[in-house]
C-alpha cells in the first residue's frame, strides 16, 4: 500500500503527462482492491459491542494495513458459526471451547486459535434482597434458565458441592422479568445482558460468575480449520493480528467501541447508553494478568487444563490438541 501511494505521488509530480487523472483513478483502485485478499470472520451472533474490537480493527484499517479485506458476517439463532468456517466461507469463526468440542466429536477438524474471554461470562443474577453470592447460596433457591443450560448448572454444582436436585429450576424466557416479578430467585444468564438491562432501568443486581466458581470454559474463542492452520497460516496471522489491535484499543476507550458499533450498524435497533455499560463489563471479562503478560487471547497449558476438566463435566471429552497456540505465537513474537 505504501508502494502505491508513492506511484500517486510520483504521477502527480510528474504531471500525468498524457493520462488524464480521470482515467487513472479507477485502474489505481483496482489494484490497490486486488492487492487484499477477501476474507470473512464470523461472528457468534448478531452486530453489537460484544464484538467491538472487530469493528475497531475495520474501522482503523488494521486489516487492510494486513493485506486483507475483511466481512464480519453476523450470526444469530438461525446463523451457527461452525458450517462457514467448515466450508470455508469465513476463515475465522467465533464461538466457545463446548460448541467446537461438540462439532470436532461430529468430526469437525477445528482448533482453537485464541480465546478473547478469559473467564466465562456466565453468572447466576439476583437481587440485593435475596442475593447469590456463592454456589451454596442457591440451595433452597428458585433458578430461571433454559433448560438447554442445565448441564451448565450442573457442572457448577459438581465442581462446588451442591445438589443440584435442591435448586428449583424454572424454565423461563431470556428475560429479566421473572425475577423482577418474583417468579424466581435469580437467573443463569450472561453478565453483559440481563444484568445490563436491568442496571439500565435503574434496578440493582447481583452477579455471581461462575468463572470465580471453578466453571473454566474458554468463550468468545477463535476457530480455524486444521487446513487452513497449516496452507493459510499467513492470513490468520494477519486476521488475529488486526483483532489483537483492535482489542487493545477497544480497552482503552470502550465508550469510543460502543460508539462506533452504532455507527456502523445504525440498523440494528442498539442503544448508546446500553452498548456502554455492555462495552465496560466485558473488559474484565476479556483482560487479566496472563493477558496483560503475553497478550490479547492468550491460554496456556493450566488454562487448557482447566477448561479439559470442566468440558468432561458437560460431557465433551477432549484432549490439549482441541487448542492451537502457534498462530497467536506468531502474532505476538512480531510485537
Amino acid at each position: 500500500m505504501t508502494l502505491l501511494k508513492a506511484t500517486r505521488r510520483q504521477f502527480l509530480g510528474a504531471g500525468l503527462g498524457t493520462i488524464g487523472l480521470a482515467a487513472l483513478a479507477p485502474r489505481l483502485l483496482a489494484q490497490e482492491s486486488q492487492a487484499l485478499k477477501d476474507v470473512a470472520l464470523q461472528l457468534s451472533w448478531l452486530h453489537s459491542v460484544q464484538f467491538g474490537g472487530s469493528y475497531i480493527a475495520q474501522s482503523k484499517g488494521y486489516w487492510r494495513d494486513g493485506g486483507l479485506n475483511v466481512a464480519l458476517n453476523p450470526g444469530g439463532p438461525n446463523a451457527p458459526v461452525e458450517p462457514p468456517v467448515v466450508t470455508g466461507q469465513a476463515l475465522v469463526g467465533i464461538s466457545a471451547a463446548d460448541y467446537t468440542a461438540a462439532a470436532v466429536e461430529q468430526g469437525a477438524p477445528f482448533k482453537i486459535i485464541g480465546v478473547a474471554m478469559q473467564k466465562n461470562p456466565f453468572v447466576v443474577a439476583s437481587l440485593p434482597a435475596n442475593p447469590v453470592n456463592a454456589p451454596a447460596d442457591l440451595v433452597g433457591k428458585r433458578i430461571g434458565m433454559a433448560l438447554a443450560n442445565t448441564p451448565v448448572l450442573q457442572a457448577l454444582c459438581t465442581i462446588n458441592g451442591v445438589d443440584i436436585n435442591q435448586i428449583e429450576i424454572v424454565p423461563t424466557q431470556y428475560d429479566a422479568a421473572p425475577l423482577l416479578a418474583d417468579q424466581v430467585d435469580c437467573l443463569l444468564c450472561w453478565e453483559t445482558d440481563l444484568p445490563v438491562a436491568m442496571a439500565m432501568q435503574g434496578i440493582e443486581s447481583v452477579t455471581m460468575l461462575m468463572a470465580d466458581h471453578g466453571y473454566a470454559v474458554h468463550s468468545q474463542t477463535y476457530i480455524a480449520t486444521d487446513d487452513s492452520i497449516a496452507n493459510r497460516r499467513d492470513d490468520l496471522v494477519a486476521l488475529m493480528r488486526g483483532e489483537v489491535m483492535g482489542w487493545t484499543d477497544y480497552r482503552a476507550d470502550t465508550k469510543a467501541a460502543a460508539a462506533l458499533t452504532l455507527e456502523m450498524y445504525p440498523d440494528q435497533g442498539l442503544d448508546l447508553a446500553t452498548q456502554e455499560l455492555q462495552a465496560e463489563r466485558q473488559v474484565p471479562l476479556m483482560f487479566s494478568e496472563l493477558t496483560d503478560a503475553n497478550g490479547f487471547g492468550w491460554f496456556t497449558e493450566d488454562t487448557v487444563a482447566q477448561n479439559i476438566e470442566t468440558l468432561a463435566l458437560l460431557d465433551r471429552a477432549v484432549t490439549a490438541g482441541l487448542w492451537d497456540r502457534s498462530i497467536l505465537e506468531d502474532v505476538h513474537e512480531a510485537g
